[in-house]
C-alpha cells in the first residue's frame, strides 16, 4: 500500500485570492498590506472555533489591520467582492454584510429622493 507523506495540519482556510479592487501606478494596493507578513490564521477562522477564540483572533487581526497603510483600499476591495469570509480592511464578514446593508438602504433613499425632486420639478 502506497503511503502518502504526513501533511501539518492547517490551522485556517484561506479562500483563493481574487483581482484586487484597484492597481494604480505604483503596483496593487495588496503588496503594501501589513497582514502579507502575519499569518493568515490570525484572518480566517479555523473550523468549529469556539466564540471566545473567534473574538480574540478577530481583536488580533483589527489591531493588524489598524497600522496598515491600504486599510481602507483591503475593506473597499471586501465590500466590492464580496468577501464571505475573514477579517479585511479591519472588519469581520458580519460587520462587512451590515455596511453592505446600510450602503444599499442609503442607495435607495438617494434614488427616492432624486425621484421625488423630478416629479417636483416636472409639476
Amino acid at each position: 500500500m502506497l503511503q502518502l507523506p504526513h501533511q501539518p495540519l492547517q490551522v485556517a482556510a484561506v479562500p483563493p485570492q481574487r483581482a484586487p479592487a484597484r492597481e494604480d501606478e505604483a503596483g496593487p494596493w495588496h503588496t503594501e498590506a501589513v497582514c502579507r507578513r502575519d499569518e493568515a490564521g490570525l484572518f480566517f477562522a479555523p473550523s468549529k472555533e469556539p466564540t471566545a477564540s473567534r473574538l480574540s483572533r478577530e481583536e488580533a487581526a483589527k489591531r493588524v489591520c489598524a497600522r496598515c497603510p491600504v486599510m481602507v483600499e483591503c475593506r473597499e476591495h471586501a465590500l466590492l467582492q464580496p468577501e464571505p469570509y475573514g477579517v479585511w480592511g479591519g472588519l469581520t464578514a458580519a460587520e462587512r454584510r451590515v455596511v453592505l446593508a446600510r450602503r444599499r438602504r442609503r442607495e435607495v433613499e438617494l434614488k427616492k429622493a432624486s425621484a421625488a425632486d423630478r416629479i417636483a420639478a416636472a409639476g
